[in-house]
């Protein structure tokens, strides 16, 4: 399932890209201009705007809840979606993250990360970098507390 977060929507757009959901969060943009990119993408609208989401012929989902785990609950159990892929999507521009060796990424990362970290995900459209730090570890336990509040696996 392909998503389009509309302007109000950052953080729930950041965090399916973290669930491995394509998620794209467009600038500021028209109701028009929305629903073309999602039509032309083939992307399910998210959005705060009522009126947006009753529109015909456009699927659209109105996301209720201001509160962001509020939020991932209702698109997780909404779609029914299976979290499988975490971590595969870059949180910044959403493109896919692909392995990259140790030594590349020297000179790029803290020093201290370089020393204690061995794996490494570069994203290949803004080149950031990713690894198993602290910041990791809480998405995972945050990943974890989603699963078992909406049965997704």
């Amino acid at each position: 399932m392909r998503f389009c977060a509309d302007h109000m929507l950052g953080s729930l757009a950041r965090w399916l890209r973290f669930l491995g959901f394509d998620t794209a969060y467009p600038e500021v943009l028209s109701d028009k201009e929305l629903i073309n990119l999602a039509e032309s993408e083939k992307r399910v609208i998210l959005t705060r705007d009522k009126e947006l989401a009753k529109k015909r012929n456009i699927e659209a989902l109105y996301i209720e809840s201001t509160d962001l785990e509020e939020q991932l609950i209702q698109v997780i159990v909404g779609f029914n979606l299976k979290i499988t892929d975490a971590f595969s999507r870059c949180s910044i521009c959403n493109s896919i993250l692909v392995p990259v060796k140790k030594a590349l990424v020297k000179g790029k990362v803290p020093e201290k990360v370089y020393a204690w970290q061995n794996e490494y995900w570069e994203c290949q459209k803004c080149q950031k970098y990713y690894w198993q730090g602290t910041h990791f570890q809480g998405i995972k336990a945050k990943l974890e507390e989603l699963k078992g509040k909406t049965s997704a696996t």
